[in-house]
């Protein structure tokens, strides 16, 4: 019989028996894992998620307590990581910060100040520099028009801004970049980049990569994917984490918990589509033990 999601479906030797902890929690929703933690609280007396931190290591450590959070703190827990470190983790900033809503980010930013005591916004300027922090910045103002509103004459003129903002110039005046990408909605966008097209004769992709370098150019080719094709953008960004020797388990682990139940299906289509192999099956080959059942878990089939 299965447990009721408001009773402790396990015994207190769950924190030690890991196929327990992937059969109770990667099977089952956000919504369930709270109310599972909840019912442990009240049964056990203790915080789920400090008994499993002192009973797992590694990676699966990592993969499950991710799940016990909530979408908005896991979202600042990562940041917060990636920020906190000898060394930041730009990858961290980009993946989450060009691919969230304004309501998402906003929700971010207060659990962020909630949960550290700090502004999101002042601990990324304090640990960003150059045009970078400022596109992070403007990110993280969620400002964004977000309606699907498309301005046919701005359109153009914004095509254009860019064009001579880069390509028709010597040197780059990236600000131009960031009015344009970190301000305007999704259908105006793509819009501009056909127009873009038109006038450059280059996809607006191919010259962010001839105009910038570094963090800047992977965070502008990050909004315009994100707004292409967000579930095409985290399969490729899996991809690039598994391909090659060794594995980046820290954008694996992030993509896999926050996207499980948001876009989950939707990336597994568009990695099929671009690399002619699941995504279960490259998890397969890349993990091992443990770490690979529960992210399989998170894939499906």
């Amino acid at each position: 019989m299965q447990p009721h999601y408001g009773q402790v479906p396990f015994h207190v030797k769950f924190c030690t028996d890991e196929a327990a902890v992937i059969e109770v929690l990667a099977r089952r929703t956000i919504a369930q894992r709270q109310r599972i933690k909840e019912a442990y609280k009240l049964t056990v007396g203790k915080d789920l998620a400090d008994d499993l931190q002192g009973e797992l290591t590694g990676n699966i450590e990592k993969v499950v307590l991710g799940l016990l959070m909530i979408a908005p703190k896991y979202d600042a827990y990562e940041l917060r990581t990636a920020i906190k470190g000898s060394g930041t983790e730009e990858a961290a900033l980009i993946d989450i910060l060009a691919s969230r809503t304004n309501a998402e980010i906003r929700a971010i930013t207060e659990v962020y100040m909630k949960e550290h005591g700090k502004s999101l916004e002042d601990d990324v300027e304090a640990d960003t520099s150059g045009m970078f922090q400022r596109v992070l910045v403007s990110l993280l103002t969620a400002g964004r028009d977000e309606s699907n509103t498309v301005n046919e004459a701005q359109a153009v003129q914004d095509a254009k801004d860019i064009y001579e903002a880069g390509e028709a110039c010597w040197g780059t005046d990236e600000v131009k970049f960031l009015t344009v990408l970190c301000v305007r909605n999704r259908n105006h966008l793509l819009r501009v980049f056909e127009e873009y097209q038109k006038i450059s004769g280059r996809d607006i992709e191919d010259s962010i990569k001839r105009e910038m370098s570094g963090s800047l150019e992977d965070v502008f080719l990050a909004i315009v994917k994100c707004l292409r094709n967000k579930p095409a953008f985290f399969a490729e960004r899996l991809y690039k984490s598994m391909k090659g020797l060794g594995t980046t388990d820290s954008i694996l682990i992030r993509i896999m918990v926050a996207r499980a139940e948001i876009d989950m299906l939707d990336i597994k289509t568009e990695f099929s589509k671009a690399y002619g192999k699941t995504l279960h099956s490259f998890i397969n080959g890349d993990a091992s033990g443990d770490y690979r059942k529960i992210l399989l878990e998170l894939c499906g089939e």
